[in-house]
């Protein structure tokens, strides 16, 4: 079984010809409405690939709450963990793709902020009997640090977003950041570009016992104490990058927790990610396990 501890946010997307600079205005298309949120994309990600999810976290007392909580239960993710807020909003995250398929994200997380370590030790024993563990950095860190306290199995921590002081909890086995992350985590001035930088920048951090570094485009960096491997992307057309990020961390749980190594998990990881960027929107694309596989053993998606 894995356990999500995190986020759940209605997604507004619009599509832009470019992504504004400071003090301009970018006329974009129609708003569509997704469900989203780094935690509730990253459950029905593993829950899509055949993975047994639970999830921990707070709505609000609005109609987008159940929108949120019905996404999840249709897609086979237990939600019994998941608390209503009293006065307060579901998350929303404000998000603008390019022709590109490049995304910014603007999220107001509402009920997520409200996530209390009480709320994790009232899900002790599905914790307890996870496999995997699977949190972020959209939620309060005393809720991460109480959630990595009482997991009984693998806990992998995506820093995601980049959030300023935030600290790792103690007991992550592993650390999933994409290059900004990364770079955030390692105190750099700026992103690591290159493999080799990439790799120094992971080698700087401490606690976990391996960091998976990925890198849209340019694939995924396995690092593991002084060494390390590249997994290059795979040849996909990319139309929407949103939720890639969170489909690889449901898809590595899910690898996990079926026992492979995490070099196997990696690169079906890296497969369900790329299945997502052909899609548009968060958990409307994410992968299933049969479209992973057919990726795995070279078969593009249509």
């Amino acid at each position: 079984m894995i356990a999500v501890v995190g986020s759940l946010n209605l997604d507004l997307v619009t599509s832009v010809p470019h992504h504004p600079v400071p003090g301009e205005t970018v006329l974009g298309g129609d708003i569509a409405q997704h469900p989203g949120g780094k935690g509730a994309n990253q459950a029905v990600a593993a829950a899509r690939l055949g993975g047994e999810v639970a999830f921990v976290g707070r709505v609000g007392d609005d109609d987008a709450a159940e929108v949120m909580l019905r996404a999840a239960r249709d897609q086979g993710v237990d939600v019994g963990h998941v608390r209503r807020t009293p006065a307060t909003p579901t998350g929303r995250a404000l998000i603008a793709v390019s022709p590109q398929g490049e995304n910014t994200i603007i999220v107001s997380p509402g009920a997520n902020a409200r996530l209390t370590a009480a709320d994790c030790a009232a899900a002790a024993d599905t914790l307890g009997r996870a496999r995997v563990t699977v949190l972020q950095q959209e939620v309060p860190d005393e809720a991460n640090h109480e959630a990595a306290r009482l997991s009984g199995g693998t806990v992998l921590y995506n820093p995601a977003p980049a959030v300023p002081g935030a600290e790792i909890p103690s007991g992550v086995d592993l650390l999933v950041p994409n290059r900004t992350e990364l770079g955030a985590l390692a105190g750099l001035a700026t992103e690591p570009v290159t493999l080799d930088e990439v790799a120094s920048a992971a080698r700087r951090l401490r606690g976990a016992a391996a960091v998976v570094v990925t890198l849209g485009g340019d694939g995924v960096l396995l690092c593991e104490g002084s060494a390390h491997l590249h997994i290059p992307a795979f040849p996909v057309t990319a139309l929407d990058t949103t939720a890639a990020g969170d489909s690889f961390c449901g898809a590595l749980a899910v690898a996990l927790a079926e026992g492979r190594p995490l070099e196997d998990a990696a690169r079906f990881a890296a497969a369900a990610a790329a299945v997502s960027t052909t899609r548009p929107g968060a958990q409307p694309s994410l992968a299933r396990r049969e479209e992973a596989e057919a990726l795995l053993a070279g078969n593009p998606p249509a």
